[in-house]
């Protein structure tokens, strides 16, 4: 067992286990160039800062889906009863579980969905390239958050001398997240499949994801690459990259199955406590999320009320202000009707918890992702949490695959590292860094 850096918690075995049956992804049909383009809801393109600059791009997601195109589940109409409105999102909640159920068995029935979904992405570039090749990052965010979440995290590693490492940072939007929300809202299905997400990155990758890193402005909507050059892909990875790939929570998830299935795109993985959990049913942690989902807050008379009503709350007062207010600016859009709302609705939020396939397939993958794909778990360290499911389903997850990984806790942190302490990671995704990489790109030098 060989571990290139040090460890919060030891080598821990894990105990048996019953397979899941994990299946190979479904193939990609590529879709051509001339269909009809969306706008941007919000597009970038200006200095991030000194070095970088960012812009905002289109890509075409993954088809077909491996869920069928069904209706959403109907949102109870709000009752001021207390008592009538629990109960109402109770019905709800046991709705979509049985639904999720019956997929998962294989009895829901219908064809796979063909709708025309998107995927946003943020391109974080050099407006100077020096000539070497320097990393690529690639960060997943978690579940009902948008790509810009992390730019508290990535305004303290691009500032860092670490940046001269690092060419170019892409930012990925789940199709159910964020702008890409508003440009798929008519087309999202009233269920979803954590490994459509992953298939979505892969399909970026191999197909849309450009040859090398570079100052020039790219269109919007990133062209669709040769074929021989995404069959290379598949097989020997990039020719000019060298692909970093940092995932959280549901992101996580993600990265571990597109990384199983594409090995040769990947050289690392840095793993923020991803929810990649050995659970055949839904947790009590799991349902509480679900149903604290259904029954949040969508809509507020202004962004400046929203901020100051999140301030208050326990789950937002403990985050970074700096990304509370990312979350303000980009997590909610103007509503037609008045005020703000949620760019990604309660309902989708719960849809995504409520996946009973891609969390317990990632678990069971772990262990096969290729030893060569270096894996550094970052992991909540808080007295309180330290990790999804407890301190003890931590301490046997980040041994999944023993070889090539290692482990560190943030003690200021719970599971939403990424929202609570951004100065921190980016110090540990840095540190990371550093080591793999630093000695080798600085050669160059």
């Amino acid at each position: 067992m060989t571990v290139s850096m040090t460890s919060t918690y030891p080598f821990e075995p894990t105990p048996p286990w019953t397979t899941v049956n994990p299946k190979p992804f479904l193939p990609f049909r590529t879709r051509c160039d001339s269909e009809e383009l969306p706008t941007l809801p919000s597009p970038r393109n200006e200095l991030f800062n000194d070095t970088y600059v960012v812009s905002t791009h289109l890509v075409p997601a993954g088809c077909p889906r491996l869920t069928p195109d069904i209706p959403l589940p109907v949102i109870p109409k709000f009752s001021t009863n207390v008592a009538e409105r629990k109960r109402d999102i109770q019905q709800l909640l046991t709705e979509i579980t049985e639904r999720q159920a019956r997929f998962v068995k294989g009895e829901l029935g219908g064809e796979r969905s063909e709708k025309p979904l998107w995927n946003c992405v943020n391109r974080y570039v050099k407006r100077v390239q020096d000539g070497r090749r320097g990393l690529t990052l690639f960060f997943a965010h978690a579940n009902g958050f948008p790509k810009e979440i992390w730019e508290t995290t990535l305004r303290y590693l691009l500032s860092s001398p670490t940046a001269s490492l690092i060419d170019e940072v892409w930012s990925w939007e789940a199709v159910q997240h964020g702008d890409t929300a508003l440009i798929n809202e008519s087309n999202l299905s009233g269920i979803f499949d954590w490994r459509d997400n992953a298939r979505d990155i892969a399909h970026f990758f191999l197909y849309y994801l450009p040859e090398d890193a570079s100052s020039k402005v790219l269109p919007t909507h990133l062209h669709l690459l040769p074929e021989t050059l995404s069959e290379s892909r598949k097989t020997k990875g990039f020719s000019s990259r060298s692909l970093v790939a940092v995932g959280h929570s549901f992101g996580g998830c993600s990265s571990i199955l597109a990384a199983v299935n594409f090995p040769a795109l990947f050289s690392s993985i840095i793993l923020v406590d991803p929810i990649a959990i050995d659970d055949r049913g839904y947790s009590p942690h799991l349902f509480g999320l679900m149903l604290g989902a259904l029954s949040r807050r969508e809509h507020w008379p202004s962004r400046e009320e929203a901020l100051r009503l999140f301030k208050t709350s326990v789950f937002f007062g403990a985050w970074h202000p700096d990304t509370l207010q990312l979350y303000v600016t980009y997590g909610l859009c103007e509503d037609p009707q008045g005020g703000v709302k949620l760019k990604m609705s309660a309902l989708h939020e719960n849809l995504v918890f409520a996946d009973r396939i891609g969390a317990h397939e990632a678990w069971e993958l772990l262990e096969k992702v290729d030893e060569r794909i270096e894996l550094r778990w970052i992991i909540p360290g808080k007295p309180k949490d330290k990790g999804f499911m407890g301190e003890q389903a931590t301490r046997q997850r980040v041994w999944r695959r023993p070889a090539n990984s290692s482990n560190v806790a943030i003690p200021s942190a719970g599971h939403l590292i990424a929202q609570e302490s951004p100065e921190e990671l980016a110090q540990e995704i840095s540190a990371f860094l550093e080591k793999k990489y630093g000695p080798r790109i600085r050669a160059y030098l």
